[in-house]
């Protein structure tokens, strides 16, 4: 069984960087976030009395 050249190891660990980095560029830019829309007049603010 023939041993694999360095050069070939290198090559190999370039691939799998490059296809990692695809993989993760792809789903971060994907991701669509899901933003609600509330109005400040929507929201219910909540004061508390502090009796010290």
């Amino acid at each position: 069984m023939p041993q694999m050249a360095p050069i070939n190891w290198i090559f190999l660990f370039i691939i799998f960087i490059a296809t990692y980095l695809l993989f993760n560029i792809m789903n971060y830019f994907i991701f669509i976030p899901k933003i609600k829309k509330t109005s400040l007049k929507s929201k219910k603010f909540k004061f508390l009395n502090w009796k010290w």
